[in-house]
């Protein structure tokens, strides 16, 4: 099944499924266009992820200690499907059996960047949406992607999160528009070397944006972690095994790898992890429970 065997549906203001947190925002879109699932469930947790289309490994490595975690909450991750760090936030969300919501700058029957058409079609047969409040066939501009920005701050009922921006980023215009919804916004610091990461490091310095180093900064849960730290007690396999998820969900064979045992025995111990709620598995790959 392809993206085109879903029917492109139109909701205006007064439809009920037009999402209730869109309507409160600043010149909300008189209609939407949308493929997919946009039912209330899907926006009850949700968080908007914006960052650099000229994304580094390390906004990838980013992305790859701060979704899964947030998947595991039930969190809708809400991106803007184009290069860079909104493709890699949808493809993260799906690979760790997500639901993931595109905003795109064009029409539904433009699939832009082209590249996308195989994450168009997973967006879709996973129950996630594709939505645009522009008519089926509209051609991206530039302008279109500075107004869709305000419906990803809309959307989005825990924040803006922002992963490598530069100074004149797009994304900055995005966390602009969720101060102006009241919305909280978040921020990845980055390299002070890295022209990628000079928004973020500004929207930080500026205190327009609340830190994050991890997946509590987002979902609240600081003290939690702070606390629960100090009740477990972790063998000396288990900490070497701690200390390896801490940088990176990996594999069972990754892990073996990287603290030096064999898989079998790998095996064994994170299954007695699994088991004391210190880590997770989803899809074959291995993170800290926050």
């Amino acid at each position: 099944m392809n993206y085109f065997d879903f029917p492109i549906k139109e909701i205006t203001l007064a439809d009920p499924q037009y999402p209730e947190i869109l309507k409160k925002i600043t010149n909300p879109p008189q209609r939407l266009y949308f493929r997919g699932n946009l039912c209330r469930k899907i926006l009850e947790k949700s968080l908007a992820v914006v960052g650099s289309r000229r994304i580094t490994s390390y906004g990838q490595k980013v992305l790859d200690l701060l979704i899964p975690p947030l998947v595991a909450e039930g969190i809708t991750i809400i991106s803007g499907f184009m290069y860079g760090v909104d493709s890699l936030a949808h493809q993260k969300c799906l690979e760790f059996g997500g639901k993931t919501i595109a905003v795109f700058g064009c029409g539904l029957d433009v699939v832009y960047p082209p590249e996308n058409e195989k994450l168009y079609n997973q967006i879709l047969k996973t129950d996630g949406a594709v939505i645009s409040e522009y008519s089926p066939n509209t051609k991206p501009h530039l302008w279109t992607y500075s107004q869709r920005n305000r419906i990803m701050a809309g959307l989005s009922t825990l924040g803006v999160l922002v992963i490598e921006a530069g100074e004149e980023s797009g994304s900055l215009i995005t966390a602009r528009f969720a101060k102006r919804f009241d919305k909280k916004v978040f921020a990845v610091p980055g390299p002070i070397t890295s022209s990628v990461s000079a928004g973020t490091n500004w929207l930080i310095q500026q205190q327009q944006a609340l830190l994050v180093l991890s997946a509590d900064d987002i979902l609240g849960k600081k003290g939690e972690k702070s606390t629960k730290e100090t009740q477990i007690n972790l063998e000396p396999e288990e900490e070497k095994i701690f200390q390896v998820l801490e940088a990176e969900p990996l594999t069972v064979d990754e892990i073996a790898k990287s603290v030096g045992l064999d898989v079998a025995e790998t095996g064994k111990i994170l299954t007695l992890m699994s088991l004391k709620n210190i880590i997770s598995e989803i899809s074959g790959r291995y993170f800290l429970v926050h």
